[in-house]
């Protein structure tokens, strides 16, 4: 896959070229007249991994949602900030969480803080959120979404597994009884 922000060695800094592909977006761009609230209404959660393209995965189009992408999708504190201000000042009503097969997260644990504090000489304030099962995972972002007392609407919480091999999703029960059928 390429984008217009690949070029060949010696071109400057990857910032130079994203740069540079900006200016050349800019050229052609035309305001397309929307506020911030989303068109649908929902608020995508996922995970920040390059091979999530979630725009083209769920038929998106500019303006039709909300998008927090972090490391594993993990529902955090700043995740209920970002959803409640999505929910509360724009307008928000459906929460869809994207998890992904092959995440990094699984492959590291909790003592990549202790190394960190090794190095640095400070304990990162924020938990890793590493996870073995991606699928109880997904329950548990999605049992964090349902339980905040912040957010206004938590009837249409939704969670998935994104295969990055076959770009299919996997719906997960928000029950600790296997995944749903994908919607």
């Amino acid at each position: 896959m390429s984008t217009s922000a690949h070029a060949p060695a010696g071109a400057g800094t990857v910032t130079d070229r994203l740069v540079e592909a900006n200016r050349t977006y800019a050229s052609a761009f035309q305001d397309p007249g929307m506020d911030a609230r989303p068109v649908l209404k929902v608020a995508v959660v996922a995970c920040m991994d390059a091979r999530l393209d979630l725009h083209a995965a769920l038929g998106l189009e500019l303006g039709d949602c909300h998008t927090i992408r972090n490391a594993g999708g993990v529902v955090t504190d700043d995740v209920i900030r970002s959803l409640t201000i999505s929910q509360r000042a724009l307008g928000t009503r459906s929460v869809i969480l994207v998890h992904h097969t092959g995440c990094g997260l699984e492959t590291i644990t909790e003592e990549f803080r202790m190394e960190l504090e090794e190095e640095v000489g400070q304990r990162p304030a924020w938990a890793v959120e590493a996870f073995r099962d991606v699928d109880q995972d997904v329950r548990q972002s999605m049992q964090r979404v349902r339980t905040s007392p912040f957010l206004l609407h938590n009837d249409d919480i939704r969670g998935f597994v994104f295969d990055v091999r076959t770009g299919l999703l996997r719906e997960i029960s928000p029950a600790s009884g296997g995944s749903a059928p994908a919607a």
